[in-house]
């Protein structure tokens, strides 16, 4: 498990490209038959990259309990899976779910022996995964592609026409605070979240793929008005302080996963950054 530190905008804002990158991506989150984890002191946010391919992934053989404290990883923690892979299976002491290509599964505080399996190792599952503390036990259960909610934002004019489909948020089903959902860009459209916001109560994640070989994405972050960028590539990830602005643009289209945690789980509450001010 990799241990990633806060850090204060003052510094942030003299980093070079190697600390940037250090501090604040996750260049390989997935390896085949390992669960990689990332844990950070921004909210107490856990990533999770698991990638089943010839065997069955237990989370305990990966996860050391003494590090969070307890005696089993959600123990005092609630968790969230998107599989953008082949499909898989999740199975908890209680429940056994079954996640094709982009269906999400919330599993709340409490569930014990969680084991990850592809149904095919030909095409085998790629589950990201995003932790957050919680305080209260609200059910698990999956939601399907389908079931999600769909948003259309954007406009081809402004090259940022795209769907925002909502897995883990209020009008789907409750949470402690976790939000996470899929954003795909299409075709012709390159930008995401611009014009740019912050939200002091809250950090972000973002877990780009879709991202074709040879293309790339600029993930934008920093203070409004002391910008820096970060060269992302497919299945790289993210980690966005509440003081951060979090934009993307790529060479071409492409998705990515935005989870949130934080003190409240209001989408609007954003501070928005004028595009005459931002620097």
């Amino acid at each position: 498990m990799h241990t990633n530190y806060n850090s204060n905008p003052l510094d942030a804002k003299t980093y070079d490209t190697d600390r940037l990158r250090a501090e604040f991506l996750t260049e390989e989150l997935f390896k085949n038959d390992e669960i990689t984890l990332v844990y950070s002191h921004i909210d107490r946010v856990v990533a999770m990259g698991v990638s089943p391919v010839e065997r069955t992934l237990k989370l305990n053989d990966f996860v050391d309990t003494k590090a969070f404290g307890v005696e089993f990883f959600l123990q005092r923690r609630e968790l969230g899976v998107v599989n953008l892979g082949g499909a898989a299976t999740v199975k908890t002491a209680a429940q056994e779910y079954t996640l094709n290509h982009l269906d999400a599964l919330y599993l709340g505080l409490g569930e014990q022996d969680v084991e990850f399996t592809s149904l095919n190792a030909a095409e085998p599952a790629a589950l990201y995964c995003l932790s957050a503390p919680a305080h209260h036990t609200y059910p698990s259960r999956t939601i399907l592609r389908e079931q999600a909610r769909h948003v259309e934002l954007g406009s081809s004019e402004n090259a940022n026409a795209r769907t925002i489909t909502q897995y883990l948020h209020p009008d789907v089903l409750p949470t402690c605070q976790l939000c996470l959902g899929v954003t795909h860009l299409k075709p012709g459209s390159v930008w995401n979240t611009m014009p740019a916001h912050t939200h002091e109560r809250r950090m972000e994640a973002y877990l780009y793929f879709n991202v074709a070989p040879q293309q790339v994405v600029f993930h934008f972050m920093g203070e409004p008005q002391e910008t820096r960028h970060i060269v992302v590539r497919d299945k790289q990830l993210v980690l966005s302080p509440s003081w951060s602005i979090h934009s993307g643009c790529g060479t071409q289209n492409y998705s990515f996963v935005w989870g949130m945690l934080g003190e409240n789980q209001t989408f609007d509450d954003m501070d928005f950054v004028d595009m005459n001010t931002i620097r």
